[in-house]
């Protein structure tokens, strides 16, 4: 087992993966999603970092091609889970998120049956993006759960006929409160189409990674 610096960021990155669900278990929101935020952040700059230095060190090994796609899955799965659980199960959610997790599960699948040939099937370009598309939706839909909460708690204990009027502009908006819904509602729309894109391109490359293989599956048929 070869510690190089690009190998132990990956299994950094692993192991914050079960962090992403602790938070919400130990702390209250928006403590919660603000730690899920950062920590989901740092661990998506990392899968960044360690193939670049990897590459630019010539430090690629083994372990740290099999535990880079296990990590990245790790914290898209873990993270899609608590975000789901956390919206109430709205199918717009669910179903990106469906496909995604069908896709990962289906792969791994595949890696594990065939074995060493798995390492002779590149990563394409549209797979990275794919990695990309998740994280960045991801992250955009921790940061909508924030302002969700701050919009909630500038508006408690305020009549709902004073929160219309604020809203329609009627009356001073001291607490802020058009801008945070304006904020929870793009950054709910941003991330929701972030994460149709990515389970589209989830679907493509797991196509595409199928039609590939499937030479090797008819030779161990």
């Amino acid at each position: 087992m070869t510690w190089t610096l690009p190998n132990i960021l990956t299994v950094l990155r692993l192991v914050a993966a079960p962090g992403l669900a602790l938070m919400f278990l130990y702390f209250s929101r928006p403590y919660a999603d603000w730690f899920a935020l950062m920590l989901f952040v740092i661990a998506a700059l990392t899968d960044w970092i360690d193939g670049y230095l990897a590459r630019a060190w010539k430090q690629e090994t083994k372990l740290g091609a099999m535990l880079d796609p296990i990590a990245d899955k790790a914290m898209v799965v873990i993270a899609l889970m608590v975000i789901v659980g956390y919206s109430s199960m709205s199918p717009w959610l669910v179903l990106p998120a469906t496909f995604i997790l069908f896709r990962e599960v289906f792969v791994s699948g595949l890696r594990e049956f065939l074995g060493d040939t798995a390492g002779t099937l590149k990563v394409t370009k549209l797979a990275k993006w794919k990695t990309t598309a998740q994280m960045v939706a991801i992250a955009v839909l921790f940061a909508q759960g924030i302002f969700e909460h701050y919009l909630g708690m500038s508006a408690w204990g305020m009549d709902q006929a004073l929160v219309d009027q604020v809203m329609l502009g009627e009356v001073e908006d001291l607490q802020g409160l058009r801008w945070k819904f304006e904020a929870m509602v793009w950054s709910g729309r941003i991330g929701l189409w972030l994460l149709w894109v990515a389970a589209a391109l989830t679907l493509i490359t797991g196509a595409d990674y199928l039609r590939k293989a499937f030479p090797f599956l008819k030779e161990n048929s």
